[in-house]
């Protein structure tokens, strides 16, 4: 299975999703969501392979969601207007992401991590 690891390699969460995948003998491509955002198509891809509401793609306890004041815009936007936005700034964008030909995970859950990726 390819896997691609999405992450911010500063965040601790995504430090600890990557010792897990190194743990786990699994696999990945490892992609920084700084150096390489993900594109407005590719979200929204993600977004509609995932089955989640597009919100979850955000990060909701970033400083940038914070000071841009998102949590008030966001439900007047669009579909595509939110994707534009996330694909404008990985720091928006929720991380660690898990790409593969069948799932997209957003955020890290050992527990569903261990159930979907072994």
């Amino acid at each position: 299975m390819k896997v691609l690891f999405i992450e911010y390699p500063k965040c601790s969460t995504c430090q600890k999703a990557k010792k897990w995948l190194i743990d786990h003998d699994i696999e990945f491509e490892d992609r920084s969501i700084v150096e390489e955002n993900p594109t407005a198509q590719e979200l929204k891809e993600w977004h509609h392979r995932s089955g989640l509401p597009l919100k979850r793609f955000f990060n909701t306890s970033g400083l940038k969601y914070k000071a841009l004041e998102l949590k008030d815009k966001l439900p007047s936007m669009s579909e595509q207007e939110q994707l534009d936005l996330l694909a404008t700034d990985g720091m928006l964008v929720k991380r660690p992401l898990i790409i593969t030909e069948g799932l997209v995970l957003v955020g890290f859950r050992p527990e569903q991590w261990e159930h979907l990726l072994k």
